[in-house]
């Protein structure tokens, strides 16, 4: 299992777009992925779980990944949303 803590770093995360591409980019690998944030783990291949954390610009959370591709699935939605904290 894979975790990184990071800040994010997206422009109008909460829109529609940018959680879409974050849920196809994550849908790419193989390995089970969840963005933490407070209390709330979501799916990151989940387009409404996705939505429903409802983050925030600067803000910290964690990626958990475990699978054969975690290493890949990891740096590459870290590379997409922001920089390691």
């Amino acid at each position: 299992m894979t975790t990184k803590k990071f800040t994010v770093q997206l422009p109008n995360f909460v829109e529609a777009r940018p959680v879409a591409e974050i849920v196809q980019t994550a849908s790419q690998y193989e390995s089970e992925i969840y963005l933490i944030s407070g209390t709330k783990k979501v799916n990151a291949k989940s387009i409404m779980g996705m939505m429903s954390l409802g983050l925030c610009n600067d803000e910290e959370i964690e990626i958990e990944a475990n699978g054969s591709d975690e290493t890949q699935a990891t740096e590459a939605l870290i590379r997409y949303m922001g920089s390691v904290a």
